[in-house]
Parts: C-alpha cells; structure tokens; sequence
C-alpha cells in the first residue's frame, strides 16, 4: 500500500509540472510516427510504381500474366502467413489504436510494425483498394508506444503517446498536422483533454514537418475553381443528405463483406487472400484505374472529367473492390479510398446540378471536393476532423464554408439513420467475447485520465459526494478556468471543468466507457 500510495503521489508531482514534460514526449512521438510514416509511404509509392510497370510490360501477353497471376497467388498466402504470425496488423488499424487507448488490447508494437509495413506493401503491390492513411495511424501509434516502452514511461504517458503518435501517423500520411490532431481528439479520445492536446499538437507538427522534408511541401490536391453562389447553398444541402445516406450504408456494406469473409471458415485464410489478389491482379490490368488507393482514381477524374455513366461506373466498381479487398483483412485502411468515392459522388451530383440548373462550369470541382468531407464525416463520424483534413489536403480556404455544410448536414443524417459509426464497428468486432478477460499487461498500475464536463452533461451542477464514481476510480484533481482545485465532497462541478481521475488499470476499459456515460449523458 506505501508503494502504491508513493506511486500515486509520484503521478500528481508530474501532472503539476507536466508542460515541457509534454513538448518532449510530443517531440519523441512526433518523430517516431513521423520517420515510420514516411518509410511506409516510401514503400508504397514505390510498390505501386512496381505493379503499374509489371501490369504495363504484360498485358497482351497470356503467358506472362498466367506467371504474374500465380505469383499474386503466392504473395496472398504470404500476406496470410504474415497476419496469422501478428492478427492485429491486419485491416486499417484505427480500431487497434482505439481498443489499446480503451484498454482492450495490449500488441507488440515492434511485431505490429514489421508485419504491417510487410503486409500493407506487399497488398498495395499487388494492386488491392486499400489507403495508407489507417496503416499510418497504426505504425504512428506503434512507434510512439516503442519509445515510451524504450524510455520506461508510466501507464499514462504511454497511452497519450499512443494517441499522439496516431495523430501524428495521420498528420504525415496527408501533410495535415490540424486533421492529425483533431482526430486524435475527436475519434480516439473523444474528449478535451489538455494534456493531449498539448502533446498531440507538438507530435502532428513535428511529423508533418519530417514528412515535408521527405517529400515537399505541396498539398495531396491541387485544384483551383469559383464558389458555389450562396444563392445555391440548398444543393449543398441536398449534396449532405445524400451523403449521409450513402455512408450509412457503405458502413453495412463494409461490415458485410467483413463477416462474409469470416463464414468461409472451412476455406483458409490463404486461399481467400490467394483469390483476392488475383483478382485485384486481374483489375490492375484492365481497369488501372481501380487499382492501388486512388490516386490514379482521382487524378483521372480532375484531368479528363469523364461523362456521368462512366463516373458511375468507376465509383460501383472502386466501392465493391474496396469492400473485397478490405474485408479480407488484409492490411491496409479505407480512408483514401473512402475520400476516393466521396470525390466520384461529388462529381456526379456536380454534373447534374451544372446541367439542371445551368450554372457555371468552372463550380464542378468545388461539388467534387466538398463530397470528399462530407462522405467522410457521415461514415467516420468525425465531421470536424473531416473538414479540416480536406482543407489540408486543398489548401483552399474558400471551401470552408461548403466543406461545413456539407459535413454537418452529412453527418447528421447518418446519425438519425442510426448505422454505427465505421470505426467503432470494426473495434466491437475486434473485443473479446463476452466475459473474456482482455489480455492486457501491468494491471496493478493506475492510469490518470481527464475529462471536460461538458455543457448539459447530468453531473453539471451536481456535487461530487452524490456522484456514483465507482469503486476503481480516485478523482485527484478538478480544474476550473485553468485553475487547480482540490476536490472535495462538497466541492459542486460545472461545465468547462475539466476532472483528472486515477483509474485502475485492471479495469480501465469498462470505467473509461461508464464514465464517458456518466458525463456525458
């Protein structure tokens, strides 16, 4: 108990005198996230220049594609083998960061990091519709947690760096330090927390800053067109609720195909891995426009602005070859690819309203941008994040206005649809079964967490003696207006205020989500 009650004590001292603590961690998570980012991006880029050179060189040729066919084949069953030595380095690996903030899970970061930066080039070699931008978050996260492990950090500052250095996965993957670390906030957090975000925004700079040295300062997208006249700011309205529509129902899909892949249980993961990368080497061939994340996609799309049933086409095609390659776990995100059909969309509903309504050609990519945002927001739930990764990604500040119009109406109408959020999804899939005990190390450590009592929450107003807190959970500290308080019994919270909490780790998972209710309402 004195070693406990010293361990505790320990934990106070440092939030008291935690800001340039946080810079430094920001910096470490920042850097590791950031360096392991890039490579990753490097071995994609190149992977994919590979298969458009081996797809170019054989097509016409039976004899040299049946050869590339059958080694597609031999690469899936490896990818399996590689999922099958680390099964938490398959698919995007948002849910994994999640579930280990959470406390569900505990990975190897070092094992998780070799088979994903395997696993994710191998597919995006091979052709598969799979992003970057979730394997980033990943390793980001890996790597953040590697250096607090290295460096002997506590419980907490571990997982904060495993928030920050996702964000800072993000930030490098888009060169958008902002997204980087409203996600972390808004997904993986969600909740103000000033420790993390003090860190968080040191680590998504830091690495936005290493990506930019390796591959320059430009923005994913380059685009220049007219506002859409406020006078027709009701399409845009339309444009959200379609939107929202259509994301909740890219979730069911998704989900879908995810759970037709696991009722083939007598087939081998191999052998499903093995089909699917010859079908995707099939695709790469015929249709390159399909394959790899998008990139050609898009830049197809903003280059020869093909005719509507064509756009329609390419958007039903790149959708269910999406679902294929993601729900068979192998590695790699949906989140460009997702950014991809959200630009399709756009386009389509662009061309209509230019036509129907006779307006100005040159507003057509400002439709086809917007969709990116708001079919993100209705299918991440993460409006905010959205609008500004978009921002990022164009570096047009004249689309802000749209992007939140969109964006909000989007994710409102997925909301009242009532489909869950993509992310969380994958996470309830990922948890043990009922009365499973996570597997998760060092349980006897406590863990600080914070959270801001937010406006209309039910213990607003309310003193902390008559607040249910629970057995495992020890408020330390109350914070009001950037003032320290000690709490008491009779002490009365308010909205704004900011409770630090000392949670125990061996029942961290549930006492996080039954305190996120209770404050939340």
């Amino acid at each position: 108990m004195k070693e406990q009650g010293k361990s505790t004590f320990r934990k106070l001292e440092a939030k008291r005198k935690e800001s340039v603590f946080l810079i430094i961690r920001g910096i470490e998570a920042g850097l590791s996230a950031g360096l392991i980012s890039v490579l990753y991006r490097f071995l994609l880029s190149c992977a994919e220049s590979g298969m458009q050179a081996v797809t170019q060189s054989i097509k016409g040729n039976p004899l040299e594609t049946a050869l590339w066919l059958g080694a597609l084949a031999l690469l899936g069953a490896f990818v399996a083998l590689i999922i099958k030595w680390e099964p938490l380095a398959s698919g995007s690996g948002i849910p994994q960061i999640a579930g280990e903030i959470k406390g569900y899970i505990a990975p190897n970061w070092l094992r998780v990091c070799a088979a994903k930066l395997v696993g994710g080039t191998v597919s995006i070699f091979a052709g598969l519709s799979l992003g970057r931008e979730g394997p980033s978050i990943q390793l980001g996260g890996m790597a953040a947690k590697g250096i607090a492990e290295i460096t002997k950090a506590d419980k907490t500052t571990k997982l904060r760096m495993i928030s920050c250095g996702g964000g800072a996965g993000l930030a490098a993957a888009f060169n958008a330090p902002l997204a980087g670390i409203m996600f972390v906030l808004e997904e993986l957090q969600h909740t103000f927390d000033k420790a993390i975000l003090c860190m968080g925004v040191v680590a998504c700079v830091t690495a936005d800053f290493v990506s930019k040295i390796f591959f320059g300062q430009n923005t994913v997208f380059n685009y220049e067109t007219e506002n859409i006249p406020l006078r027709y700011y009701w399409l845009l309205i339309i444009l959200g609720l379609l939107l929202g529509v259509l994301g909740a129902g890219y979730n069911v899909i998704m989900i879908f195909f995810q759970e037709l892949f696991k009722k083939f249980k007598k087939i081998p993961r191999a052998v499903k891995l093995a089909a699917v990368f010859v079908i995707s080497g099939i695709l790469a061939i015929y249709m390159p426009q399909l394959a790899g994340g998008g990139h050609t996609m898009a830049d197809f799309l903003l280059k020869n602005h093909p005719a509507v049933p064509l756009m329609l086409f390419l958007l039903a095609a790149k959708f269910l070859f999406s679902a294929v390659s993601f729900g068979s776990g192998a590695p790699g995100g949906i989140f460009f690819p997702l950014l991809i059909l959200g630009t399709y969309i756009g386009a389509v509903f662009g061309d209509f309203s230019i036509s129907l309504l006779h307006l100005d050609g040159d507003i057509w990519e400002e439709f086809v941008v917007v969709s990116m945002a708001g079919l993100f927001a209705s299918i991440v739930r993460s409006p905010i994040t959205g609008i500004i990764l978009v921002f990022e990604m164009t570096g047009n500040i004249d689309n802000l206005l749209p992007l939140a119009v969109v964006s909000f109406i989007s994710y409102a109408a997925a909301n009242l649809i009532g489909v869950t959020p993509i992310y969380t999804s994958l996470l309830e899939r990922m948890l043990p079964a009922d009365g499973e005990e996570p597997p998760v190390p060092d349980r006897a450590e406590k863990v600080l967490q914070s959270f801001v009592v937010p406006t209309g929450s039910p213990i607003n107003g309310m003193r902390i003696s008559d607040i249910d807190w629970g057995k495992h959970c020890v408020i330390v500290s109350v914070e009001r207006d950037e003032n320290p308080m000690t709490p008491k019994g009779d002490t009365v919270l308010k909205s704004g205020d900011e409770i630090v909490l000392l949670i125990s780790q061996r029942r961290f998972a549930e006492d996080c989500e039954r305190l996120e209710k209770l404050i939340n309402g």
